[in-house]
């Protein structure tokens, strides 16, 4: 199976949603798939500022642009499983941004009414069936994903193809203590390399595994006191 997972975080390598995806993309390894991955920091992404729609009305299926997205774009049609991997922005990272708007490429110009939502699918030649969200944020609650979690979902929709699950890590930063990965720490990337694995063998991921990786490190009244310290 081909995987291709894009890890949309500024800091690339050296982040949180690094720190998860990792071992999520070692687990997806270790079950036999082949894995690629790209960090949209060290990729020129131009914005998506077509507006007279060349890719669905002039020519479709071709981007107006030029750019590294020409590499991504074969690649992304042999896939069978989209990874999404982002930090919590307000709501994203801008080339993460720029990236699922040049996407549109992919979509067929053919509109149709599901549950009573306007829909559209993935041309022929486009293989992705499945998406799946790795996302980090530094606030203590899940909920602060709901936005990201949301467009993630709709671009699913809109492409007609499953959403498989979300891999939340809330407040990351407390993986780590002096630079040095946690007890704990250790336990949720142990549980994102298994989420990986349980992807594959068993096409999504158990909820008790998805628990894990998201579990409390502290509470929210100790983190909201942490951070109002800096401020001081």
């Amino acid at each position: 199976m081909k995987i291709v997972a894009i890890n949309g975080s500024p800091r690339a390598e050296g982040g949180y949603t690094s720190l998860i995806l990792t071992p999520f993309i070692q687990g997806m390894m270790d079950a036999g798939a082949d894995v690629g991955l790209f960090q949209t920091r060290h990729l020129n992404i131009k914005l998506c500022n077509c507006g007279q729609m060349y890719c669905w009305y002039h020519k479709p299926g071709e981007c107006y642009h030029t750019d590294d997205m020409q590499i991504l774009y074969p690649k992304l049609k042999e896939a069978d499983i989209l990874v999404l991997a982002t930090p919590v922005y307000i709501p994203l990272p801008g080339k993460m941004q720029n990236l699922l708007n040049r996407l549109c490429p992919f979509i067929e110009p053919l509109l149709e009414n599901h549950n009573g939502r306007t829909r559209a699918k993935l041309r022929k030649d486009v293989q992705i069936r499945k998406i799946v969200l790795v996302s980090t944020g530094g606030w203590w609650e899940k909920e602060n994903f709901a936005t990201v979690l949301h467009i993630i979902k709709e671009l699913a929709e809109n492409m007609g193809i499953e959403f498989t699950g979300a891999v939340l890590r809330p407040h990351a930063s407390l993986m780590k203590r002096e630079g040095k990965i946690t007890k704990e720490g250790e336990a949720i990337l142990d549980a994102a390399r298994r989420a990986g694995n349980e992807l594959m063998k068993e096409g999504s991921i158990n909820e008790d595994t998805l628990g894990m990786i998201s579990q409390p490190l502290i509470s929210e009244e100790e983190l909201r006191n942490e951070y109002n310290k800096m401020l001081n």
